[in-house]
């Protein structure tokens, strides 16, 4: 279990995912700096915090889709850290399908906050971890990024570009004692996904910030979550390509 002295950023932090890992972090009375785009739900998951008696270290709020300024970012995070031990990217943008389908501005948007911004945090997180020679750095992705998918795929694309990315992470990192991590997020209730029709599958966003935390302490490289998407996604690789796209229930809208 991580705790006192464990020194954590969180992306995104106002994300309800984020968030709830947020909370999770303060309990244990780990150190903390939070980045997020908006300043007033940034303020208010801070001044939560601190009535909790949180170890706040800093927080930040801008567009993390300005890629320019996003090394800035880090370099401030790092100052008032110290250093980093667990490095979560947990922003992104769900987008609409079928307008990205005709809007190159729409599919640009989803491929920059997904893709394009997250890179652009992890290469100054990279080279900071890489020289302490050691920590976690994670990123949430999807189940969207197995196989490409009428209904999500541009948002698939950019996650499941940012998982071969943090493969290479990994095997560039694994030697030098940094540990990189790959979440794959099926569907979570969300305000992200409130519009749309929930079942089943549809999980928990405290019971996935606690299997997210959970995670990295285990020092697990690519996991599922909820795990049974492991066993769904597995299925829907496998699938032959000229069956998946007779089967309305994978390549329907």
């Amino acid at each position: 279990m991580a705790g006192s002295g464990t020194r954590v950023l969180i992306v995104g932090a106002t994300s309800a995912i984020a968030s709830e890992v947020a909370r999770l972090y303060a309990a244990q009375g780990c150190s903390l700096y939070l980045l997020a785009r908006d300043p007033d739900r940034l303020a208010s998951l801070v001044g939560e915090l601190e009535q909790l008696g949180a170890d706040l270290r800093g927080h930040a709020s801008g567009d993390l889709d300005e890629l320019q300024h996003n090394a800035g970012r880090i370099a401030a995070a790092i100052e008032a850290l110290g250093t980093i031990d667990v490095a979560l990217i947990a922003h992104g943008y769900l987008g609409d399908q079928r307008r990205s389908e005709a809007s190159l501005d729409e599919a640009l948007k989803i491929l920059a906050t997904n893709l394009a911004s997250p890179i652009s945090l992890l290469i100054p997180l990279a080279n900071q971890l890489e020289a302490q020679g050691a920590g976690h750095l994670a990123a949430i992705t999807s189940v969207a990024g197995e196989r490409g998918r009428p209904r999500n795929f541009t948002y698939g694309a950019a996650k499941g570009g940012l998982t071969r990315y943090l493969e290479g992470q990994r095997s560039r990192l694994r030697p030098r004692g940094v540990f990189v991590h790959n979440i794959k997020l099926g569907p979570v209730d969300t305000p992200m996904t409130a519009s749309h029709r929930k079942n089943a599958l549809f999980a928990d966003r405290r019971a996935v910030a606690r299997t997210i935390v959970r995670v990295l302490e285990r020092r697990r490289h690519a996991i599922y979550v909820p795990w049974f998407w492991w066993l769904i996604m597995l299925v829907v690789r496998l699938v032959p390509e000229p069956l998946f796209q007779r089967l309305r229930s994978l390549s329907g809208r």
